[in-house]
């Protein structure tokens, strides 16, 4: 009796431990990846900008004008370390997928430095930012920070706002 007691009490124990063990991990340059598993981008209208792309939650995405994409380099992001904290890059575990106005085959990945896949529209990285407080805001257009221009993304449209 006293086996199938400890026994049971070992398995208990057990998966407490590993219910524990799931969580959120951060990027080497510390940033977030997304709540899900894979990035949803969508389309809402926000304020005097129109319908601008944004993310599951309905955060405004943006561009950064410092990105590159050369035929020898590829595409690659410009913004790490102090500025992805600020201008949190959306990232994904797999390839994303668009509703609600996004263009799906506009979208695709980038591997960042630290390997993670960071989403891209119409091959432009994109952003949230951490000075918007909620859906529906977009405070970080037409910003200049980190030696950049920051814009906003209409979903049939390659070019910012």
């Amino acid at each position: 009796m006293n086996r199938a007691v400890y026994a049971l009490s070992l398995l208990v124990a057990l998966a407490v431990g590993f219910a524990g063990c799931g969580g959120g991990s951060t990027s080497s340059d510390g940033t977030e990846p997304s709540r899900s598993a894979i990035a949803m981008v969508s389309a809402d209208s926000v304020g005097d900008l129109g319908t601008i792309l944004v993310d599951a939650e309905g955060q405004t995405l943006y561009i950064f004008h410092k990105d590159r994409s050369t035929k020898y380099v590829g595409l690659s992001s410009a913004c790490y370390g102090a500025c992805a904290k600020s201008w949190q890059p959306l990232l994904t575990g797999g390839e994303p997928a668009a509703e609600g106005g996004a263009i799906d085959t506009k979208l695709g990945t980038l591997k960042r430095k630290d390997g993670t896949l960071q989403v891209t529209y119409y091959g432009h990285p994109l952003y949230t930012y951490v000075g918007d407080g909620g859906p529906g805001e977009a405070s970080g257009n037409d910003v200049t920070a980190f030696d950049g221009e920051w814009s906003t993304l209409r979903p049939n449209d390659q070019k910012p706002n």
